[in-house]
């Protein structure tokens, strides 16, 4: 966090450097979220993108309130739903944070298997508990922040978290461990 904190000094008076510091540090990352949102890799790399235009605007009145990963997690999530709302949504994804052992073929195969069964599985999901497992498990977002970002109350974002491992886990046959 400290890190952070210094990168957005950093930026807020306009050193390039420490921009891509922050895209090489949490590009990866966001765009993997918004894959998962919006089951389509293309649209994913471009509501980043969109993402980080949004933020170099910004670049003189930015303050980090919290946590930097947590703030571009919920642009991403808010673009992912814009584009959503628009009727940009895709059916097959193609997400992918994680490789195999590359000298495997067994493991690989079995990996690739797998991650199609659960991007299967995310994809039947409701998008609103689809987004509020996502930002919980994969960005470590806080219950609480979820809930005031879709502006609704905490027990509502725990229900529907509950509701879609519930739901995974269904759908995975047990598979996926609590």
């Amino acid at each position: 966090m400290l890190e952070d904190k210094l990168l957005i000094w950093k930026f807020n008076r306009g050193n390039r450097e420490a921009l891509r510091s922050i895209y090489e540090k949490y590009k990866n990352d966001l765009v993997t979220l918004s894959a998962a949102l919006l089951n389509d890799v293309s649209s994913a790399e471009d509501v980043v993108h969109d993402v980080f235009v949004g933020f170099i605007e910004s670049s003189r009145k930015f303050r980090l309130t919290g946590s930097l990963k947590g703030y571009l997690a919920t642009c991403v999530a808010n673009n992912a739903r814009n584009r959503n709302k628009a009727g940009r949504r895709h059916q097959n994804a193609e997400a992918g944070a994680v490789t195999p052992d590359a000298n495997r073929p067994d493991a690989a195969a079995m990996f690739g298997e797998k991650l199609s069964r659960l991007s299967w599985a995310l994809g039947q999901l409701p998008y609103e508990q689809r987004e509020v497992l996502l930002l919980h498990s994969y960005s470590g977002m806080k219950f609480k922040a979820i809930a005031k970002q879709q502006n609704v109350s905490i027990n509502t974002v725990q229900g529907r978290y509950r509701y879609a491992t519930d739901k995974l886990r269904s759908m995975l046959n047990g598979e996926v461990e609590k």
